[in-house]
């Protein structure tokens, strides 16, 4: 696997032949409020179970008064046809959404078999239970997972992101509504000069607790937010990740937060949460100072078996790249990875940590545009940025950065291989502009297999497993399942290991949530392999 065997990571924008055509309209006006810039997360999901990437794209809506009173404005559902080309059937599945949507979750939370949906909005999140017959329905208040809480100013709820994962371990996926400011119509701040309007700084409004909805395995959520801990850390979320930071079978969560330090809530046996970013160097960037923390990924980079944490923010701040410290605490490495001076210029939300070049170790990538149109009237900074992918030597070092789009209002991002190639793709919304469906066109000779993991025991997605993956070369590499990567939405759930060079799979190992551990021996390589949790009770650990 070694690094220099790959010949270079291409992407192509098939966008404008793939039948995507979903723009991000954020209804802006002239005083720019700050929530029409903070939209467009989206789903790379298979909700039609025909083994194909599907895309949902959420959308704002007009204002003042938040509807999505025009086809402009409706979140969109591309269906994957096979020969890259989509269809939207948005219509047809009956998921346009309702009011201003931010992001969205997806995963299957009642175990049927069916990928549904989370959508976060302003004053409104929909929970859309896939029907299995190519059509959804609003379980949102019949499941009691509206996102409602109470906020010390009267404003209305805004919820940026969700995350799935299942922290009691019960085999039935919760959920986390991640809230980002105490913001309505009434305190909205004006910021900058009449005619060239920034979008105000978070720290300008008051801070929100989120949400924590325990799944009761009948269809229903009940909040839990009080009795484990979550209300009591008032935030400015922006998105969230989970991952079993110290390997204590629990899945934790790391929270983004805007303009404050971040969040790392450590998983008390299933019971609680307890805030430890502080005491393991995760809050705060290397000078101590917190960042306007917006996306994040949660991924073994360095091939250790500990997840690492790497972070979007706003230009001259940097990217922070944080490594695990075998679950003892976190190391700054964004200056010592060459990321720091990479990331400076430039202001990122979409975040992922994947191998884009099959060459078995993950690289990184962001989606990037500054937060306020005007802002390089004031600052010579550019709003319209290009997407970027910094490669992974190997060493603990990232390559320059790798241009791999025109600059653009970019916000949320999700990684799925589109086409079946073996290689992950990109697709990428912008504001006031057509989505970026950026196909992989690397070319090397390097492997790669694509682990689809079936939960019995566990829940059905197997999120929250951890798989290692071992090589007839000798290599290890690992991969925890999770949906919610990035900028408040998702990626595709399936596991992606990039193999290099080798050509057997020795030995594939799967902890699952449940406990249990699973062992496949010599599996093919370059293809999909299905692994399915026996419904039985092997071993535990």
């Amino acid at each position: 696997m070694d690094p220099e065997a790959a010949e270079g990571i291409v992407f192509n924008d098939a966008g404008p032949t793939s039948g995507v055509d979903f723009v991000l309209d954020n209804s802006t006006t002239d005083d720019k409020p700050v929530i029409d810039s903070v939209l467009g997360g989206l789903a790379a999901f298979d909700y039609d179970n025909d083994g194909r990437v599907d895309l949902y794209f959420t959308n704002g809506a007009s204002m003042p008064d938040f509807d999505k009173s025009a086809p402009r404005f409706w979140n969109r559902l591309y269906r994957n046809l096979g020969d890259g080309r989509f269809e939207d059937v948005t219509e047809r599945a009956g998921v346009k959404g309702k009011g201003y949507s931010f992001g969205v979750a997806a995963a299957d939370y009642d175990n049927d078999g069916w990928a549904d949906l989370y959508v976060s909005g302003y004053d409104r999140n929909v929970l859309y239970r896939n029907l299995g017959n190519g059509s959804f329905e609003d379980r949102t208040e019949a499941a009691g997972a509206t996102g409602r809480y109470r906020s010390g100013s009267g404003a209305k709820p805004w919820s940026v992101a969700g995350l799935w994962f299942d922290y009691d371990r019960d085999g039935h996926l919760d959920l986390l509504v991640v809230n980002y400011l105490d913001w309505d119509q009434q305190n909205n701040r004006v910021c900058g000069e009449p005619g060239r309007r920034l979008s105000c700084a978070p720290d300008m409004y008051g801070e929100t607790s989120n949400i924590l909805y325990r799944n009761r395995g009948d269809g229903t959520f009940e909040d839990v937010s009080q009795s484990t801990g979550i209300a009591s850390l008032a935030g400015k979320g922006m998105s969230a990740a989970s991952g079993d930071i110290d390997h204590d079978g629990f899945a934790d969560v790391f929270i983004a937060n805007d303009g404050m330090r971040d969040y790392l809530l450590r998983n008390v046996e299933g019971r609680r949460f307890v805030e430890v970013a502080v005491e393991l160097g995760a809050a705060f960037n290397e000078d101590g100072v917190p960042v306007s923390s917006m996306g994040v990924a949660l991924e073994d980079i360095d091939n250790d078996g500990f997840q690492d944490i790497f972070i979007t923010a706003l230009t001259n701040e940097t990217f922070p790249l944080l490594f695990n410290q075998e679950g003892r605490g976190f190391r700054d490495t964004t200056y010592s990875s060459g990321l720091g001076l990479l990331t400076s210029p430039l202001s990122g939300w979409g975040a992922a940590i994947a191998d884009f070049d099959n060459d078995g170790w993950k690289d990184l990538f962001t989606a990037n545009s500054h937060v306020s149109e005007n802002v390089e009237s004031y600052r010579g900074i550019p709003y319209a940025q290009p997407n970027t992918i910094f490669r992974n030597n190997g060493d603990g070092r990232f390559e320059s950065a790798v241009e791999v789009s025109p600059p653009a209002a970019h916000r949320g991002s999700a990684v799925a291989d589109l086409n079946g190639d073996g290689r992950l793709d990109l697709v990428v919304s912008a504001i006031g502009a057509r989505a970026e469906v950026l196909l992989n066109q690397s070319l090397n000779e390097n492997h790669w297999v694509l682990l689809d993991l079936v939960g019995r025991r566990s829940n059905r997605d197997g999120i929250g497993a951890v798989v290692r993956v071992e090589t007839d070369s000798g290599t290890v590499q690992h991969r925890t399942a999770a949906s919610a990567v990035g900028y408040a939405g998702s990626s595709d759930r399936r596991l992606h290991f990039g193999l290099g060079s080798a050509i057997r799979l020795e030995r594939i190992e799967v902890r699952w949530p449940s406990g249990a551990v699973q062992t496949i021996e010599d599996a093919e390589i370059d293809r999909v392999v299905r692994i399915v949790e026996p419904e039985d009770e092997p071993e535990r650990q």
